[in-house]
């Protein structure tokens, strides 16, 4: 079992002791996400797997903050921002702009990317280093910048 999925289940065994009802919900959702995962590709998920899984929860409860924010519904946009909270704490350390522009300039540099046409090479090799540490459309936005 990788680590990751070892500090989820402990957290959850954490939570139903201590009676902690949301944060047992959450760690529960995240579960059954790798869980269902697992069982669709029939394999034993890695831990960058599993922090793709993380990310990409995240980035819809993001999303979903936005909306309810938007509509004035703010005892769910509560809901979302304390998930949002949960979750992040297995996710690594987010990078700053200086290391995501120092991964960018060393993808730029090892893939002799010249143009826009070239932001898959780029890209590839941002995405393993930067996965569940930085919003990937917001670097993918600075990669075409910066290849503009």
């Amino acid at each position: 079992m990788s680590e990751l999925k070892t500090r989820i289940s402990d957290a959850v065994k954490a939570a139903m002791r201590a009676g902690e009802k949301t944060r047992l919900g959450t760690l529960r959702m995240m579960s059954a996400a790798i869980k269902q995962k697992e069982v669709d590709e029939r394999r034993e998920l890695s831990d960058a797997d599993l922090l793709a899984i993380l990310d990409k929860m995240v980035k819809q409860r993001r999303e979903s903050l936005e909306q309810y924010e938007a509509a004035g519904r703010d005892e769910l946009a509560a809901v979302e921002h304390a998930e949002i909270a949960i979750i992040a704490e297995f996710l690594p350390q987010p990078l700053s702009d200086s290391e995501i522009d120092a991964l960018i300039d060393q993808a730029i540099a090892d893939s002799g990317a010249e143009s826009v046409r070239d932001m898959g090479k780029v890209m590839t090799q941002v995405k393993p280093q930067a996965q569940g540490r930085a919003d990937m459309g917001a670097v993918s936005a600075r990669v075409k910048a910066r290849l503009s």
